[in-house]
This record gives structure tokens, sequence and C-alpha cells, in this order.
């Protein structure tokens, strides 16, 4: 008999406000319970269109957004993180999201979602500018030039494609999005339930085989 170890599947978009709250949190949440968390970075647009939606229902429905707004300040305040509504919202987040696809197995993808979150979300910045991307590679000691030549590649493009046809299979509507087996958990505030889900569900079943 054996027990499989705890993992959750981690969706979510750099243009997405909530994804920005759970980034920041996720790794260290989920590390102090021996979770290990597997990065799946995705377009929510497409899944939006899909919906029938142009851009994001904060930006559709006026006094949806402005609950939003302030929310997000409660939220901010509530886990210590710096807070600035962006000024483009949803914000263009292409280029990042296919260095998070090539990085999403590799020791410094934490720090590169949380560092393009802050730029996003704290520093008011265009997130899918090169240079800026190239900015925190380097940071990161990271061959800024060489990911960036990668990111843009047909192979990795078709990559973050199939990521999103994925997305649209498993049934995700929105992000961040979170995966504990088959158990889905959606919104920053259901984080750590998935946490808790798959060690005390997932983790704690028993292959019999």
């Amino acid at each position: 008999m054996t027990t499989h170890d705890p993992q959750i599947a981690f969706w979510f978009d750099f243009g997405s406000n909530y994804s920005y709250l759970a980034t920041m949190r996720i790794e260290a949440l989920a590390a102090a319970r021996g979770v290990r968390v597997l990065w799946k970075p995705f377009l929510l647009g497409p899944i939006f269109k899909a919906s029938g939606w142009s851009t994001s229902p904060f930006v559709l429905q006026k006094e949806k957004g402005a609950y939003v707004w302030r929310d997000m300040q409660r939220q901010c305040d509530k886990y210590g993180l710096p807070w600035t509504q962006p000024g483009v919202f949803p914000r263009r987040a292409l280029l990042p999201l296919r260095v998070a696809l090539l990085g999403a197995g590799e020791p410094w993808i934490g720090a590169f979602c949380r560092h393009i979150m802050h730029a996003n979300f704290a520093r008011d910045r265009e997130i899918d500018d090169p240079a800026l991307v190239g900015e925190v590679l380097a940071a990161l000691g990271l061959d800024a030039s060489a990911l960036l030549a990668a990111a843009s590649t047909e192979q990795n493009k078709l990559a973050l494609r199939a990521q999103g046809e994925e997305a649209v299979r498993r049934g995700i509507f929105g992000a961040p999005m979170f995966f504990a087996g088959d158990d889905m958990f959606w919104g920053n505030d259901r984080l750590e339930d998935a946490i808790d889900w798959a060690v005390d569900h997932v983790a704690a079943r028993i292959d019999l085989a």
C-alpha cells in the first residue's frame, strides 16, 4: 500500500486581480503543508469569450467592478500586500504567460510570477513589455535573452494555446482556479481549502493496486 504525495494545480492569469492574491500566497502556504504546486499559466480572455463576454465581467458590470476594487484594497490590507488599481484592466500578459509556461517546472517559477504580479498590481506597469519581463528574469539571475527567445517560439506559443484548451476541457471558468485531485476550487478565498483537500483527501487515498 502506498500514499500519494499531495499536490495542487494552480491555474492563473497575470491579468487576473484575484490571481494576484493567490500567487503572492500560494508557495509559502503549500510548502507549510508539504504540498507541491503545479503552476498552470493560461489565458483567461478566451474563456470569457466562450461565455459571450468581450472582456472581464468586472468591466462589463459597473457595480461589480466598483465592488471588486474596494474588495481588493481590503484583501491586500488583510494579507499585507501592496495594491495599486491598474490603469489598464485587464492588462495584456501574453509574454509573461509564455515565459511562465517555460518555467512552470523550474525552481524560479514562484519568484517570477510574484515579480510579474507585483509589477501589475502594485506598480501599475505594462507587464507584456519585453523590457520589463527581461528585467525580472535578469533580477532572478536567469538568461533573459535566451528565455525571451524561447518563449516566443512557435512551439511555445502552441503550448500555451494547448494549455488554454486543457482549461476548457477541465471546465475552468475563471481564475484563480485550483485542482486537488479532481476537485475544483475557485477563487483566492478557496486556496486554503484546496491545500487542505490535497492533504486530507487526495494524499490520504491508499493505492490498493
